[in-house]
């Protein structure tokens, strides 16, 4: 099978499997998006939805944010794992932005990464679901994973995966495939035990006959 037509298939499936893939943070504006989404790298969804309706009360502007005590915002976000890095990055970025983009969240991607803790991945998101700009796909954990098993890509740097991943499905797939397969990581292609057996991605796989072989997969 053509590889476009592979990855068209895949696509095709996850979106009969997940109807309702979205983005799972909550926030109401794009400054919120870009907090929350620094907050969770190596954290879940879940635990940052349970920190951020405290956290966006207390600091409801960029100046807010601009003008934290690190110690103090540090506790504030602490729940979700790396939070001296996180608050270090959320209040420079919020500098950079009060300094040089008018206190306004940049809305492409050139200058979002140019803000400390944004790189792609955290640029694709705000750009999709702040802005509603679709100029890449997300690369997470969940994705990066899928991607190596489902063989849309043998890379492992992130920014090679998503340029992979660009290739082979077209530009206004860009946004839901983050979310279907981040949707699928979460249920069934998990990190530590695939549920191989049940997929419905299983005749697809090249990673699945080899898990189930194994007997790696649930």
């Amino acid at each position: 099978m053509d590889p476009k037509e592979r990855a068209a298939r895949i696509l095709k499936l996850l979106e009969e499997e997940y109807p309702t893939a979205h983005i799972a943070l909550e926030f109401g504006k794009p400054l919120e998006l870009l907090v929350a989404t620094i907050l969770s790298a190596q954290c879940t969804d879940a635990q940052v939805n349970k920190v951020t309706p405290k956290l966006f009360k207390k600091y409801k502007a960029v100046k807010d944010y601009a003008s934290a005590d690190l110690e103090e915002f540090q506790q504030d976000i602490r729940s979700t794992g790396f939070y001296k890095n996180k608050a270090k990055n959320i209040i420079a970025a919020a500098k950079m932005i009060v300094k040089d983009f008018g206190g306004k969240v940049p809305d492409n991607m050139e200058d979002l990464v140019k803000l400390p803790g944004v790189a792609r991945k955290t640029a694709n998101i705000v750009l999709a679901n702040g802005f509603g700009k679709v100029e890449g796909i997300a690369v997470d954990t969940h994705v990066g994973r899928l991607a190596q098993r489902l063989g849309l890509s043998i890379n492992s740097d992130p920014n090679k995966i998503e340029q992979d991943l660009m290739a082979l499905f077209p530009k206004n797939d860009w946004y839901k495939i983050n979310y279907v397969l981040v949707d699928h990581g979460r249920a069934v292609c998990n990190a530590k035990k695939p549920l191989c057996p049940i997929c419905t991605l299983k005749p697809m796989c090249p990673s699945a006959k080899k898990f189930i072989a194994s007997g790696f997969s649930g």
